[in-house]
């Protein structure tokens, strides 16, 4: 089978392949460099996640802390002998 002119223009050289074999392998690197970076991103928000989970709680045992604290503090006040009962 002969090719005519414009199809054997249309061949690949050895040259071209391998150009183009490095150029898919660099993209290919540069695919898994952001895959990694992507990763790390989904890490670091779950690691955000049940740390803000982790401080909700925490502030919530202070809240409730302090409530009661100030809930002695009034029910001392208004059961003082010196200020009667309000």
């Amino acid at each position: 089978m002969s090719l005519t002119p414009e199809q054997f223009n249309k061949l690949v050289t050895k040259e071209e392949h391998n150009e183009l074999k490095e150029t898919i392998e660099g993209i290919n690197n540069k695919i898994d460099t952001i895959i990694d970076i992507v990763e790390n991103i989904a890490t670091d928000m779950k690691n955000f996640r049940e740390e803000q989970v982790s401080n909700q709680a925490a502030h919530d045992r202070f809240n409730d802390n302090f409530q009661a604290i100030k809930n002695k503090k009034i029910d001392k006040i208004i059961t003082s002998p010196s200020i009667g009962v309000l």
